[in-house]
């Protein structure tokens, strides 16, 4: 797990530098976007799960095999 951690560091890092020497917003704007670059992402996860989620409100009969799913792969794993 360790190297895990090594390889996000570098990742956000790597994007930090290229934000900082890409952008073309003030230096204000070019420290703000470099440090919260993985926002972006992560709003992007969040946003697609609540859809799924929505959906399976919207659209009751994908919810039983959805727990099907969701039941097998937790069993599965132990």
């Amino acid at each position: 797990m360790p190297q895990f951690w090594t390889v996000a560091a570098a990742i956000y890092v790597a994007g930090v530098v290229w934000g900082l020497l890409r952008s073309d917003a003030r230096p204000f704007g070019r420290v703000m976007l470099a440090i919260l670059w993985p926002l972006g992402p992560i709003a992007f996860l969040i946003t697609v799960l609540i859809l799924l989620l929505a959906a399976l409100i919207a659209y009751p009969l994908v919810l039983l095999p959805a727990l099907v799913v969701a039941v097998l792969l937790w069993w599965a794993r132990f």
